[in-house]
């Protein structure tokens, strides 16, 4: 276990992993030089900073994996549903969305699955309905990987366009952080 200080709370949390010091604390160093330009959603992967911060802020969440799932949790002590997730790990990173996947869903600037990016957020249902939402870290040949919480497995990551169970769930993306004053 390593202690470690929450970026914007301050408090001393124990974590699986030694990692969170390779990315919440060099983003700490570096939140006040992020600035929104409100540029439109095409010109999103030529902005390096953006990047590096999108880097930290799913190198965080990557760091509760194994948390359990909770209806309705929003706390590292109780454990998180899908929605309760995305919103604290945005929040340490003074990115405001909602609490609610269907809320959360309406917010940002929607973009297309191919163009997603680490931390972008991508919603799943049916018939138009959310019922789900995970913050993606990672878009590769492979297919794009995303870090949530899990009813069944907690908060896990995993390539959602080879997933049985999530791939014919997806309905879209939003980039949520892009034009957001960090």
């Amino acid at each position: 276990m390593t202690e470690i200080i929450l970026p914007s709370t301050g408090i001393y949390r124990s974590f699986k992993s030694s990692l969170f010091v390779f990315f919440v604390f060099p983003a700490a160093l570096t939140l006040t030089a992020f600035k929104s330009d409100n540029r439109p959603p095409a010109s999103r992967a030529a902005d390096a900073e953006m990047m590096q911060f999108r880097t930290y802020v799913t190198g965080y969440a990557k760091n509760f994996t194994g948390l359990q799932y909770r209806h309705g949790g929003r706390s590292t002590k109780t454990g998180f549903d899908c929605s309760g997730f995305t919103n604290f790990i945005l929040d340490e990173f003074k990115v405001k969305v909602s609490s609610c996947a269907r809320t959360q869903s309406t917010q940002g600037v929607k973009i297309a699955l191919d163009d997603v990016q680490p931390g972008d957020l991508v919603f799943f249902g049916r018939q138009g309905y959310i019922q789900h939402v995970a913050m993606v870290v990672e878009h590769t040949p492979e297919g794009i990987f995303c870090v949530h919480s899990t009813c069944s497995r907690g908060i896990i990551v995993e390539n959602i366009s080879t997933s049985k169970y999530w791939k014919p769930k997806i309905l879209f993306a939003r980039d949520v952080i892009t034009g957001q004053q960090i």
